[in-house]
C-alpha cells in the first residue's frame, strides 16, 4: 500500500473518531437534565447538618460522577430535598400531591422510621406506604425504596413484622430496594451526630458511596 493511500485512510478514521466524538457529546448536551426527588423523613432532609453535607446535596454531585461513566460529558442530575424532619408514612402520604409537582425521573422513599419509633403497627405503615408507591407508579416515577430497621428497644417481634415489609413492597410493585438505608453507618459513632441516630456529613458521604451505583443504573440513558 502506498504512502499516498495510508495517509487518506488514517485521515478518514481519525477524521470519523473526530465526528463519533462530536455527536456524543451533541447528545449529552441535548439530554434534558434528570430529576431526583428525595422524599422522606429527617435523613432525607438532612437534620443536623448543613446544605452542602446533607444527603441531597452529596448525592447530586455523586451521580453525574457516575452518570459520566454512562455517556461522555453525561447529563445535570437535580437532587430535590423533599424530606420533612420527623415525617411519618402517613404525613409523606399526605404531603404528595403538593410536593410532587413538575417532571420527576427517580422518587427515593425514605419513610418508617419515624412510625417505628413511635410505636406504629407495622401493617398502618406497609399500607401507607404501598399507596405511597401506588401514586408515584401512576405518576409514571421510578421508586428506590430503602428500608430501615426497627429499634431494639422494640423487641423481636416487632422487628419480625416491621422489617420484611420493605422487601415485599418492592417485589409487590416491581421497583429497586436499598434493604437499609444506614447499612455501615447505624451504631458507629464516628459516622452518626451526638444523637446516635442522625449521620453526620461523614455518614452521608458512606450512604452515597452505597446508594449511588444503584441509582446511577436506574437513571442511565
Amino acid at each position: 500500500m502506498s504512502h499516498s493511500i495510508k495517509s487518506v485512510l488514517l485521515a478518514i478514521c481519525f477524521s470519523a473518531a473526530l465526528s463519533a466524538s462530536a455527536l456524543a457529546t451533541e447528545q449529552a448536551e441535548e439530554l434534558p437534565a434528570i430529576e431526583v426527588l428525595l422524599y422522606g423523613d429527617s435523613l432525607a432532609a438532612g437534620y443536623g447538618l448543613a446544605p452542602e453535607e446533607a444527603l441531597a446535596f452529596q448525592l447530586e454531585r455523586q451521580l453525574e460522577r457516575q452518570l459520566e461513566q454512562h455517556l461522555a460529558g453525561g447529563p445535570a442530575v437535580n437532587v430535590q430535598n423533599g424530606g420533612v424532619s420527623g415525617d411519618t408514612t402517613a404525613g409523606g402520604l399526605s404531603r404528595l400531591g403538593w410536593t410532587l409537582q413538575g417532571r420527576v425521573d427517580l422518587v427515593i422513599l425514605i419513610l418508617g422510621g419515624n412510625d417505628a419509633m413511635r410505636g406504629l403497627t407495622p401493617a398502618q405503615t406497609e399500607d401507607n406506604l404501598d399507596r405511597l408507591i401506588t401514586e408515584l407508579k401512576a405518576r409514571d416515577c421510578k421508586v428506590l425504596l430503602t428500608g430501615m430497621r426497627a429499634p431494639p428497644n422494640l423487641g423481636t417481634d416487632y422487628a419480625a413484622e416491621f422489617e420484611p415489609m420493605y422487601a415485599r413492597l418492592a417485589k409487590k410493585h416491581g421497583i429497586a430496594l436499598y434493604p437499609f438505608i444506614l447499612e455501615g453507618v447505624a451504631a458507629d459513632r464516628s459516622l452518626n451526630q451526638e444523637d446516635g441516630i442522625h449521620p453526620n456529613a461523614e455518614g452521608v458521604a458512606v450512604i452515597v458511596n452505597s446508594l449511588a451505583p444503584l441509582i446511577a443504573d436506574l437513571l442511565a440513558p
